[in-house]
């Protein structure tokens, strides 16, 4: 093949090519007269400025500035069966490796992958995050580093009882992610549970709970709460969750708004109608807060990770479209999120083989999506009911 690199560098006195084009290598057997033709014919239909592909010392060189990945991918598809290429070849090669980059900035409907955030850059960024005080509200914890495996006891277990009790006797430091939503206190027709108390009463009870949770989350992990606020009682319960874990010195990972595009909620509850005197916000969302004990990193094998690129991607951003549940009724609780919401907080804050902790399992979708994903995990529920109904459904997985 034609070196391409001396080309790029004649016709652009390109000082730097490294600077010029994000670069990707890797190594490859001998190529076929056809995949090397099908190569030149790629780098023929577009801008040696903006991409080409060369091989150099038994190795795919992708020089990457700005493409439209749609029309890369038309492109290849037609010169795959034009050279006659077998299913696995150079040119699906190059499109794997593209896909698999994570990190671009978009321009038009092309991606940019060479100074798409140079305006964005803070100079002496450590420095100045350091002078700042990152989490400062965390600094000073007590929590021990040492964490311990769950006991037998536990794992795969839907256990019956109040959770702040039962909690007590699970070891410190041995659960890797809690994922759970509490009782709204809406007044919410719960079996075995009376939602709509003086908030003071669902506050404490609460954050008794969330302290076992703490005690219980090994140095690391992470407790993630879906929580919905009261806003016909003007509570912000995410703000006050959030207040009460940082005041324990856990840190802030971020919030996710899970936008169920629910647009039928309370059209008939306007407020003061067409009035700006107080008129009533309507949400078609809810809260995903999430803090991490002691550290952001959550230690795993990589061999556990279970994420897609494509999910990687779509997940990290905090914003999560996904539809409610709608299948509550069969199940007879007034309040499931889907399991689609509990598999995309698995699968980017988790590793297979870690120990999930729901203290509010409900109808038993955490204990359930955690199963399907190879996680471990505990289910504690008030009600013999619903621990019946979660223990159903984890024996009908196949």
């Amino acid at each position: 093949m034609k070196l391409l690199t001396n080309f790029i560098e004649k016709e652009f006195k390109m000082e730097n090519i490294k600077e010029a084009y994000k670069i990707i290598e890797k190594p490859i057997d001998s190529l076929s007269v056809n995949e090397i033709n099908a190569i030149e014919d790629l780098n023929s239909l577009f801008s040696k400025e903006d991409f080409f592909v060369d091989v150099l010392n038994k190795k795919l060189v992708i020089n990457l500035r700005i493409i439209d990945g749609n029309k890369l991918k038309q492109n290849a598809d037609n010169l795959i069966k034009k050279h006659n290429l077998n299913q696995e070849n150079i040119l699906k090669a190059v499109l794997s490796e593209i896909e698999s980059i994570g990190s671009y900035g978009l321009k038009g409907n092309k991606r940019l992958y060479v100074g798409y955030n140079k305006e964005r850059k803070v100079l002496n960024r450590k420095d100045k995050e350091k002078e700042r005080g990152m989490y400062f509200y965390a600094v000073g914890n007590n929590f021990s580093k040492q964490n311990f495996e769950m006991p037998e006891s536990f794992v795969n277990k839907i256990l019956l009882g109040d959770s702040e009790e039962v909690l007590k006797k699970v070891p410190d430091n041995s659960v890797d992610l809690v994922f759970t939503s509490p009782p709204y206190n809406f007044g919410l027709d719960y079996e075995n549970h009376k939602d709509g108390t003086n908030w003071d009463d669902y506050f404490n009870k609460l954050f008794g709970v969330f302290r076992e949770c703490i005690r219980v989350l090994k140095y690391g992990g992470r407790i993630i709460v879906n929580v919905q606020p009261l806003f016909s009682d003007y509570i912000p319960i995410h703000h006050i969750l959030s207040d009460f874990f940082m005041k324990n010195k856990l840190i802030w990972k971020g919030e996710v708004i899970w936008d169920k595009h629910n647009w039928n909620c309370k059209y008939t509850a306007w407020g003061s109608w067409k009035s700006p005197s107080n008129p009533y916000l309507k949400n078609t969302w809810e809260f995903l807060e999430i803090f991490c004990k002691g550290d952001l990193k959550h230690e795993g094998d990589r061999k556990n990770i279970d994420i897609t690129a494509e999910e990687f991607k779509k997940l990290v951003i905090a914003k999560w479209d996904i539809a409610p549940e709608r299948n509550m009724k069969d199940y007879g609780h007034p309040a499931m999120f889907p399991e689609n919401l509990v598999s995309a907080a698995l699968k980017l804050f988790s590793f297979k083989g870690d120990v999930i902790l729901d203290p509010f399992n409900g109808a038993g979708t955490t204990t359930l999506v955690s199963k399907k994903l190879g996680r471990r995990y505990i289910g504690i529920d008030v009600s013999e009911e619903y621990n019946k109904i979660a223990e159903k459904r984890l024996k009908e997985i196949l």
